[in-house]
């Protein structure tokens, strides 16, 4: 294998709400996998360090015969997310090799998330030993728990868990898998995810294993079809999470998203902007859903769903 010894790093500096959505396109095209990086700055001497808003989302193509190519790619997916939301203009710069993984692990933090989750980086011991941890690791792909969405899906999954006791869960658009390994730190006895590309399938399973998570969490490339066509572990379950941009919500919900929870269960949707609501609204309604729940933070929504025979 040919060693390379420069690098492309292409980067976006942007807010928390799209960082998420920033990473997983370009983890599509980054083989060494993305890096986000946020700052912290400090209110006063007794501050440990508060998250600033901004983030700063790297990758890093290969300087081979094929990085004009894998360029072009990544600039028409950054367009095609610029339709849904405005997006910074990406920097480009040639770097040369260095252990530039070393470097950016300094800059994450803890994340406490509802009332007893905290993500922390897959190299860190928590800080806080009443909460449970989930740990993930930021270079993979998507699913680090900064983005909004994330957060507003963990802690609704948090509280119906609680309240509900669901013996399994289906995660629909796993990425890095963070949803579902919170869910069995939670007391859920068997969780199934599925995600399109094989990359957030291979973070998912690195992730699950870094939580000490085995079996109980079935990982595969697929997605609604695939889980309706039996070719998974089950075909449904008590409590189904999607998090994902709007127009995936929706096409899947077409596909029979619906379908894959069980009587009496839970279908959490996230990823929504302010904007884009009553499309998915209409889309659920019209797929006999009947949304039960709505909760925002800054332009994202999560809607909790049940079943409306």
């Amino acid at each position: 294998m040919t060693k390379i010894n420069s690098w492309l790093e292409v980067s976006i500096t942007s807010n928390g709400e799209l960082a998420e959505a920033i990473a997983d396109v370009f983890a599509r095209h980054a083989p060494s996998g993305v890096v986000a990086e946020r700052g912290i700055k400090y209110l006063d001497a007794d501050d440990p360090g508060t998250p600033k808003d901004e983030v700063i989302i790297r990758a890093y193509l290969p300087m081979d015969d094929r990085v004009e190519e894998r360029r072009q790619r990544l600039e028409q997916d950054l367009s095609y997310l610029s339709m849904i939301q405005p997006l910074p203009a990406a920097i480009f710069t040639h770097i040369k090799d260095e252990n530039w993984m070393a470097a950016w692990k300094e800059h994450y933090r803890p994340i406490p998330v509802g009332e007893k989750l905290i993500i922390i980086p897959a190299w860190m011991d928590s800080p806080d030993e009443t909460r449970i941890p989930i740990k993930i690791d930021p270079g993979m792909a998507f699913g680090t728990g900064t983005h909004p969405t994330t957060q507003l899906a963990l802690g609704l999954m948090e509280n119906i868990i609680a309240k509900n006791e669901p013996s399994s869960i289906i995660d629909v658009g796993c990425g890095s898998g963070i949803l579902s390994i919170a869910a069995i730190k939670l007391g859920v006895e068997r969780a199934l995810g599925v995600d399109i590309e094989a990359p957030s399938v291979e973070s998912a399973r690195e992730n699950a294993e870094v939580n000490g998570i085995g079996e109980e969490f079935s990982i595969a490339q697929g997605s609604v079809d695939e889980i309706l066509a039996g070719k998974y572990e089950f075909k449904s379950a008590p409590l189904v999470i999607a998090n994902m941009l709007a127009p995936i919500l929706i096409r899947l919900t077409k596909a029979g998203l619906g379908k894959l929870v069980s009587k009496d269960g839970i279908l959490i949707l996230s990823g929504i902007l302010e904007e884009q609501e009553m499309r998915v609204r209409e889309a659920a309604e019209s797929h006999h859903l009947k949304i039960i729940e709505r909760r925002q933070e800054g332009d994202w929504i999560v809607f909790v769903v049940v079943p409306n025979p």
